[in-house]
């Protein structure tokens, strides 16, 4: 037991509800951590959640049919026209990043001196 618990007065009854609450709870704790450490746990929860999943799916279409029925009815942009919004921007700043190298490049090829043409030598 922990150095609290030795401290106790064993008759002293809130200091017993105490020693029994902890008592509980840990047991419940090792009990639980053996329960979800099993094959048969997680595969019942993946049950669960693929019924879950299977049967929300009809749901969450018509919800998603609805609300962007009710968006273009209010004239605001549905989740695709967000999407697709998107999507224009970050090619869009791709090509701007592109064009931004090339300055970069064209920029130093120019403070480059060009390369000094031999001078004929004069024959004496």
């Amino acid at each position: 037991m922990s150095q609290k618990n030795d401290n106790i007065n064993p008759f002293d009854p809130t200091g017993m509800l105490k020693n029994m609450r902890d008592s509980s709870l840990d047991a419940w704790s090792k009990m639980m951590v053996q329960l979800v450490n099993t094959d048969a746990y997680a595969q019942a929860t993946g049950a669960m959640l693929d019924a879950w999943l299977t049967t929300s799916t009809p749901f969450r279409k018509a919800l998603e049919s609805t609300m962007t029925q009710v968006l273009t009815n209010l004239n605001m942009p549905t989740r695709t026209d967000i999407t697709s919004m998107a999507e224009r921007l970050t090619n869009i700043e791709m090509r701007l990043d592109d064009m931004e190298a090339r300055l970069d490049e064209a920029q130093r090829a120019a403070r480059k001196p060009a390369p000094k043409a031999k001078e004929p030598k004069e024959s004496a």
